[in-house]
C-alpha cells in the first residue's frame, strides 16, 4: 500500500508507539498515509483506538510473524 512516511516503533513497549504515532501524524499533510511498523502486541488495541479517537482512518492493519503493520490516514481539514 502506498504511504507518504514510515514510522519504525519495533522493539519499543507501550505507550511509546502510540506516543510517536502522535508527533508523526502531526507533522503530516491532511490526506497523507503513515505505515507504522510495531513489535508490541499491544498495539493492536492502542492504535485503532488513537485513530477513532482522533478522528484518523486505520485503512489497513496486519500482523506477520510478530510484526504489526498499520496503514494510518490523516484526517481531511
Amino acid at each position: 500500500m502506498e504511504h507518504q512516511a514510515v514510522l519504525d516503533a519495533t522493539g519499543l513497549l507501550c505507550p511509546e508507539p502510540v506516543m510517536l504515532l502522535h508527533v508523526e501524524m502531526r507533522k503530516m499533510a491532511a490526506k497523507e498515509i503513515l505505515k507504522v511498523i510495531a513489535t508490541d502486541s499491544s498495539t493492536t488495541r492502542d492504535i485503532p483506538k488513537f485513530c477513532n479517537f482522533l478522528g484518523h482512518s486505520l485503512i489497513k492493519q496486519e500482523e506477520v510473524e510478530g510484526i504489526y503493520n498499520y496503514w494510518i490516514q490523516k484526517k481531511g481539514s
